[in-house]
């Protein structure tokens, strides 16, 4: 049985996950200390999303699976007060979201492969009016919100191989309303995306860890 595009690679060590670890812990501290200072949180989320996407040695396999027909959508974390969630993408080659919105902040950084951002805005009548798409390559990471632009779509940049990109969420996105727009129309429907995934990955065993240590 032949695959419709290339799988990716099996990790041949264990992920790195005191990485994402550490991201997490960072994260939460910046919510608490900036709180709805949203300018502020963008840049310097931005800034530590940067950082662990810089490195490709964390996301474990799992989470980093792609589907033959749709993109996928995996949680990493929810903050326990729903304040942000960590979110995996996964594409595969020609794979694109719907044009759609998210109601709270937002970042994106591609840890793999490349990635077609196309921003939209909203026209009382008529379709949402495009933007010029923009390529984002590895580390590269954007913001959306209402406040600086909330309407996009995303598309794998790649013709034959997988792209992943690393989303933080001003909210537990695969629970949070949102809407998808038609491209011809602009009418809005509205949806939750949920999760692709029952399970999230186990943070807290550092006995690997502690194993390459000792050694």
């Amino acid at each position: 049985m032949t695959t419709p595009f290339p799988q990716q690679p099996a990790q041949t060590t264990a992920p790195n996950l005191s990485r994402l670890r550490g991201f997490i812990g960072d994260f939460t501290r910046l919510i608490d200390n900036l709180g709805d200072d949203e300018p502020s949180l963008l840049a310097a989320g931005g800034e530590l999303l940067g950082g662990l996407i810089a490195v490709d040695d964390w996301l474990p396999d799992a989470y980093a699976q792609p589907d033959p027909v749709y993109y996928q959508q995996y949680l990493l974390h929810c903050d326990p007060f729903e304040r942000f969630s960590v979110v995996s993408f996964v594409w595969g080659p020609g794979q694109t979201t719907p044009i759609h919105n998210h109601t709270v902040w937002g970042l994106v950084g591609v840890l793999r492969g490349a990635e077609r951002s196309q921003r939209y805005d909203l026209q009382p009548d008529g379709p949402p009016a495009a933007h010029l798409p923009e390529i984002l390559g590895a580390g590269r990471v954007e913001a959306v919100s209402p406040r600086v632009g909330d309407v996009h779509s995303i598309s794998n940049a790649l013709p034959n191989a997988v792209s992943i990109s690393i989303h933080v969420y001003g909210g537990n996105i695969g629970a949070i309303r949102r809407s998808v727009f038609e491209p011809l129309t602009g009418r809005a429907k509205p949806f939750i995306s949920g999760y692709a995934n029952a399970a999230l990955p186990n943070l807290w065993d550092r006995r690997a860890t502690d194993s390459a240590q000792a050694a």
